[in-house]
């Protein structure tokens, strides 16, 4: 057996050897064939390749498949993030598209507290709302203006359009504001068009109802509905809103104000009116005079 193996051994290291060599001149040959700068190195070089790349094409199959998986999934990589960067982009848009819809929202109502038509005698002071009571009713809300800002209790309150409430409340920087709809709310109001007086009275829902009200047959739903200053409450011809059926067959109001998206208020400045001691001082003292018995002269026998 150990003769057997030197005999392998010794015949098949020579041949080893001798293929090594074959093969690296095979291939310092087809290198140099490869360098060679001919024109008929060229056509050489041409002929190979029209006999072996023909045949070879199925070899290159899976090799060019796996190319394509390969550029495939990086153009799979590069949508994904080009669609995470479209996600992002997108966020910052709709995020840019809420605050310039609350900036429009802001302007326009500033622009109504603007073009309001109001006494001229009545002052406001604008506040921000801070607040709501929390109830799915808004019976209250807080503000940013108090007793520093000269605000006084039972003021009444608007937004751009109409009546919302008034101060029920005052600390130093903030002020509570009662809305209409609270169930303590009662405003003495005229329903123009029949001129009849009424109370608009809260019971927590977004239309009051109509009130001690003398003849209903006169009042027509889309009548408009203002304060009538009676009590001292209100200032006088403050839009409320507009009459309107309810499904109970009462007469209530539609307030014109926007109590879904109560942002900026106007408080305003009710002037103190004369307290009235003495009713009788209000004639003048020339007729009291002239009225008096003592001054009356005796007619002259002539």
């Amino acid at each position: 057996m150990a003769r057997e193996n030197q005999r392998e051994d010794t015949y098949s290291a020579p041949l080893r050897r001798l293929l090594v060599a074959v093969l690296v001149i095979l291939f310092l040959a087809i290198f140099l064939v490869w360098r060679i700068d001919s024109p008929r190195v060229e056509r050489f070089r041409s002929a190979v390749l029209d006999r072996v790349i023909p045949p070879m094409d199925w070899v290159m199959t899976p090799v060019t498949g796996l190319t394509r998986i390969v550029s495939d999934f990086q153009s799979y990589q590069r949508l994904v993030e080009q669609n995470a960067d479209l996600r992002r982009e997108l966020q910052q848009m709709k995020a840019w598209r809420e605050a310039a819809l609350q900036l429009e929202q802001e302007n326009a109502k500033l622009l109504d507290l603007n073009n309001v038509q109001l006494d001229p005698q009545l002052t406001y002071i604008t506040g921000i709302v801070l607040a709501d009571s929390g109830s799915p009713f808004r019976q209250s809300v807080l503000l940013n203006v108090g007793a520093r800002d000269g605000i006084t209790d039972g003021w009444a309150v608007m937004d751009g359009i109409g009546l919302v409430g008034r101060i029920s409340g005052v600390g130093q920087e903030t002020s509570r504001v009662l809305l209409l709809t609270d169930t303590s709310s009662r405003v003495p109001i005229i329903i123009q068009g029949s001129g009849q007086r009424a109370i608009l009275m809260g019971d927590n829902t977004r239309n009051p109802p109509i009130e001690f009200l003398e003849a209903p047959d006169q009042v027509r739903p889309g009548d408009r509905v203002v304060s009538s200053g009676d009590g001292g409450v209100f200032p006088a011809d403050l839009l409320i809103g507009q009459v309107a059926l309810g499904t109970d067959n009462r007469l209530r109001v539609r307030l014109s104000a926007d109590y879904e998206r109560l942002e900026f208020l106007r408080v305003l400045r009710s002037q103190p009116r004369e307290r009235i001691d003495d009713p009788g001082n209000l004639l003048a003292p020339n007729a009291v005079e002239a009225a008096s018995p003592e001054t009356m002269e005796a007619p002259s026998d002539g």
